[in-house]
Protein backbone atom coordinates (compact mmCIF):
# COMPACT_ATOMS: atom_id res chain seq x y z
CA UNK A 1 0.00 0.00 0.00
CA UNK A 2 0.83 3.43 -0.99
CA UNK A 3 -0.09 6.46 0.58
CA UNK A 4 0.14 10.09 -1.49
CA UNK A 5 -0.75 13.65 -0.13
CA UNK A 6 -0.27 16.58 -2.14
CA UNK A 7 0.59 20.01 -1.29
CA UNK A 8 1.17 23.57 -2.65
CA UNK A 9 -2.11 24.07 -4.74
CA UNK A 10 -3.64 27.74 -4.00
CA UNK A 11 -4.83 30.53 -6.05
CA UNK A 12 -2.24 32.34 -8.15
CA UNK A 13 -2.93 35.62 -11.04
CA UNK A 14 -2.27 34.43 -14.73
CA UNK A 15 1.37 34.42 -15.14
CA UNK A 16 2.35 33.30 -11.70
CA UNK A 17 3.79 29.86 -10.57
CA UNK A 18 3.18 27.11 -8.20
CA UNK A 19 4.79 24.34 -6.83
CA UNK A 20 3.04 21.32 -6.01
CA UNK A 21 4.41 18.34 -3.87
CA UNK A 22 3.51 14.80 -3.06
CA UNK A 23 4.59 12.44 -0.66
CA UNK A 24 4.32 9.54 -0.31
CA UNK A 25 4.75 6.44 2.31
CA UNK A 26 4.50 3.36 2.36
CA UNK A 27 6.35 1.11 0.24
CA UNK A 28 9.59 1.65 -2.09
CA UNK A 29 8.91 5.04 -3.55
CA UNK A 30 11.86 3.77 -5.96
CA UNK A 31 9.13 1.03 -7.09
CA UNK A 32 7.13 3.86 -8.31
CA UNK A 33 6.67 5.80 -11.44
CA UNK A 34 5.24 9.00 -10.57
CA UNK A 35 2.79 10.79 -12.72
CA UNK A 36 0.66 14.02 -12.13
CA UNK A 37 -2.76 14.50 -13.31
CA UNK A 38 -5.59 17.11 -13.10
CA UNK A 39 -9.51 17.15 -13.68
CA UNK A 40 -11.23 20.52 -14.37
CA UNK A 41 -14.77 21.06 -13.04
CA UNK A 42 -16.69 19.50 -16.27
CA UNK A 43 -13.95 17.92 -17.90
CA UNK A 44 -12.45 14.70 -18.10
CA UNK A 45 -9.05 13.78 -15.88
CA UNK A 46 -6.19 14.31 -17.84
CA UNK A 47 -2.53 13.05 -18.09
CA UNK A 48 -0.09 16.77 -17.14
CA UNK A 49 3.48 14.94 -16.72
CA UNK A 50 5.29 11.57 -15.19
CA UNK A 51 8.64 10.77 -13.91
CA UNK A 52 10.64 7.27 -14.26
CA UNK A 53 11.65 5.88 -10.62
CA UNK A 54 14.83 6.97 -11.32
CA UNK A 55 13.70 10.18 -12.76
CA UNK A 56 15.80 9.32 -15.93
CA UNK A 57 12.56 9.85 -18.09
CA UNK A 58 10.16 12.15 -18.37
CA UNK A 59 7.21 12.62 -20.59
CA UNK A 60 4.80 15.45 -20.26
CA UNK A 61 1.43 16.92 -22.13
CA UNK A 62 1.84 19.41 -24.48
CA UNK A 63 -0.23 21.76 -22.41
CA UNK A 64 2.44 21.60 -20.01
CA UNK A 65 5.99 21.34 -22.35
CA UNK A 66 7.61 24.34 -21.41
CA UNK A 67 5.84 25.31 -18.25
CA UNK A 68 6.00 22.43 -16.15
CA UNK A 69 8.76 20.74 -14.55
CA UNK A 70 8.76 17.19 -12.43
CA UNK A 71 11.10 16.19 -10.59
CA UNK A 72 11.44 13.51 -7.71
CA UNK A 73 13.55 12.84 -4.30
CA UNK A 74 14.07 8.68 -3.61
CA UNK A 75 15.86 10.01 -0.25
CA UNK A 76 14.55 7.36 2.49
CA UNK A 77 13.31 10.22 4.12
CA UNK A 78 11.58 12.49 1.42
CA UNK A 79 10.02 10.32 -1.02
CA UNK A 80 8.25 13.19 -2.47
CA UNK A 81 7.63 14.06 -6.57
CA UNK A 82 7.42 17.84 -7.16
CA UNK A 83 5.84 19.35 -9.84
CA UNK A 84 7.17 23.02 -10.59
CA UNK A 85 4.20 25.22 -12.72
CA UNK A 86 5.44 28.37 -14.11
CA UNK A 87 3.59 30.69 -16.78
CA UNK A 88 0.20 29.46 -15.30
CA UNK A 89 -3.08 30.56 -17.22
CA UNK A 90 -6.43 30.25 -16.24
CA UNK A 91 -6.91 27.30 -18.24
CA UNK A 92 -4.22 24.96 -15.86
CA UNK A 93 -7.15 25.77 -12.87
CA UNK A 94 -8.04 22.32 -11.82
CA UNK A 95 -7.34 19.44 -9.12
CA UNK A 96 -4.30 18.54 -9.68
CA UNK A 97 -3.21 14.49 -8.62
CA UNK A 98 -0.39 12.61 -7.90
CA UNK A 99 -0.58 8.69 -8.59
CA UNK A 100 2.00 6.02 -8.27
CA UNK A 101 2.58 3.18 -10.51
CA UNK A 102 4.96 0.15 -10.03
CA UNK A 103 7.04 -0.69 -12.67
CA UNK A 104 9.42 -3.22 -12.82
CA UNK A 105 11.39 -1.02 -15.82
CA UNK A 106 12.32 2.51 -16.07
CA UNK A 107 9.70 3.76 -17.87
CA UNK A 108 6.53 5.87 -17.78
CA UNK A 109 3.14 5.84 -18.84
CA UNK A 110 0.87 9.02 -19.30
CA UNK A 111 -2.45 6.35 -18.92
CA UNK A 112 -4.02 6.60 -15.98
CA UNK A 113 -5.63 3.55 -15.75
CA UNK A 114 -2.20 1.85 -15.45
CA UNK A 115 -1.46 4.20 -12.13
CA UNK A 116 -2.40 1.76 -8.58
CA UNK A 117 -2.14 4.52 -6.37
CA UNK A 118 -3.68 7.88 -6.18
CA UNK A 119 -3.91 10.97 -3.74
CA UNK A 120 -6.98 13.45 -2.76
CA UNK A 121 -5.45 16.33 -4.65
CA UNK A 122 -4.49 19.66 -4.38
CA UNK A 123 -6.96 22.76 -5.99
CA UNK A 124 -4.60 25.29 -8.29
CA UNK A 125 -6.71 28.11 -8.90
CA UNK A 126 -5.33 30.96 -11.59
CA UNK A 127 -6.72 34.04 -11.88
CA UNK A 128 -7.00 36.29 -15.01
Amino acid sequence: QVQLVESGGGLVQAGGSLRLSCAASGRTFSSYAMGWFRQAPGKEREFVAAISRSGGRRSYADSAKGRFTISRDNAKNTNTVYLQMNSLKPEDTAVYSCAADYRTFDLVTMAANEYDYWGQGTQVTVSS
